[in-house]
């Protein structure tokens, strides 16, 4: 098995024609319909109008099936579409949730949730993948005994067994990989660095709390103020966590400027970004041409429920669900994952996760990660064939829809 998901490669890009895209979207949907039809049945949508630029078309659920005409019904949830974000949506360049979190969602009609349940739909059919139904995921070993999602691992233990349970599991929790000591250097260092940012540095978050304070909540490029951080990034400990997936994850590839970030999470965060919901660190877009990266999260300070741990949702890396928050009646477990000082937690780039508000005590943190290699057409086509392999599913008519660029 791979965690390499990709099945898109960046090139040229066409325009996509609403009035072809939408009058061949019933028959794409019958093509797909294996894929497609259980999930619908779940999913039960709200009928959607999607306003473009060159006219509207609503999306009907009907049992299994879907409806598609042109013009607004009445009582539909309604998105407008500027121009290009058709484009943007069926390339996969950009999702609602990208739109909703910049400001840039028009929707006179419904709420975010009746876009995320077509979005689903959407991309069933645009990326050849069954919609997540209540039970299609099962954790199992490969033997087919069942998968303990508890596992705690150690630094010397089996990297096969953490490999086998990364890909079923979408996440890893490492004990005691680097040590208090260390961790302390580090938390010093976060002090003594500091002072060098500032909120319009283009390079740092901040958050206000409830007694109105403006708290650093994330420095980026940490490692250039801390010498400790440097050495740990270089350390055979921190790299031999990009073999374990044995898809060739490389790091620092796309993080030349910000290859680690060093987080404080403050208690009573009242306005700005710090503790973020449940989301895939893909739900922005680009899922299909960047998907499965690998996020490691380098504990400075230990964290609990109490102040502000790691939640994960098991198997929601192999599951075609909303790309952020959590969809009521999914049967997908969620996971605590409880550190203590020198633990280490792995999550995939869609692997559904979010951080606990802290209530009692602050927590400090590091993200970096890996990302997968750079590959050509060749190879991208022939991941996307053993995908398909591996599905079970009717051959793939996406590389004909309007702007798509075929891996």
């Amino acid at each position: 098995m791979s965690v390499d998901l990709r099945t898109r490669i960046d090139g040229p890009r066409n325009t996509v024609g609403a009035e072809t895209f939408f009058s061949e979207l019933p028959a794409r949907l019958d093509a797909h319909h294996a894929d497609v039809g259980p999930g619908l049945t779940w999913l039960s949508p709200r009928p959607l109008a999607i306003d473009t630029p060159d006219g509207c078309w609503t999306l009907i659920a009907t049992g299994d099936r879907v409806e598609v005409h042109e013009g607004a019904d009445d009582g539909a949830a309604h998105v407008r579409l500027a121009p290009g974000q058709l484009d943007d949506l069926v390339d996969d360049q950009q999702t609602f949730m990208a739109w909703f979190s910049s400001g840039r969602l028009d929707q006179p009609a419904g709420r975010l949730e009746d876009l995320l349940d077509w979005w689903v739909v959407l991309r069933a059919v645009l990326d050849d993948r069954p919609i997540y139904t209540p039970g299609s995921v099962a954790f199992r070993h490969r033997d087919g005994s069942p998968l303990d999602l508890g596992t705690t691992f150690r630094p010397d233990d089996d990297p096969a067994a953490m490999q086998e349970f990364l890909e079923e599991a979408g996440f890893l929790h490492i004990a005691g990989l680097f040590t208090e000591a260390e961790m302390a250097e580090v938390s010093a260092d976060m002090d003594n660095a500091a002072p060098t940012y500032d909120p319009d540095d283009g390079r740092s978050w901040w958050a206000r709390t409830a007694d109105g304070t403006n708290r650093l909540v994330r420095m980026q490029g940490f490692d250039r103020h801390s010498s400790v951080t440097a050495q740990l990034l270089d350390d055979r400990r921190y790299r031999a966590l990009g073999d374990i997936p044995g898809d060739g994850h490389v790091f620092g590839e796309k993080r030349s400027d910000n290859r680690i970030e060093a987080l404080v999470k403050p208690i009573g965060v009242v306005e700005g970004i710090s503790d973020v919901p449940w989301h895939k660190d893909c739900s922005l877009g680009r899922h299909s041409y960047e998907c499965c990266g690998m996020t490691v999260g380098i504990s400075v300070t230990g964290a609990d429920a109490k102040s502000g741990q790691l939640r994960v949702i098991a198997g929601s890396h192999r599951a075609l669900v909303w790309p952020a928050f959590v969809r009521r009646n999914a049967d997908l477990p969620a996971i605590d994952l409880p550190t203590t000082t020198g633990d280490i937690t792995v999550h995939l780039s869609c692997t559904t996760h979010m951080a606990q508000p802290p209530l009692e005590s602050e927590r400090r943190v590091m993200y970096t990660g890996f990302s997968l290699p750079v590959r050509d057409r060749a190879a991208a086509g022939a991941a996307r064939a053993r995908l398909r392999e591996v599905r079970e599913s009717a051959p793939v008519t996406v590389s004909q829809l309007p702007g798509h660029t075929p891996a």
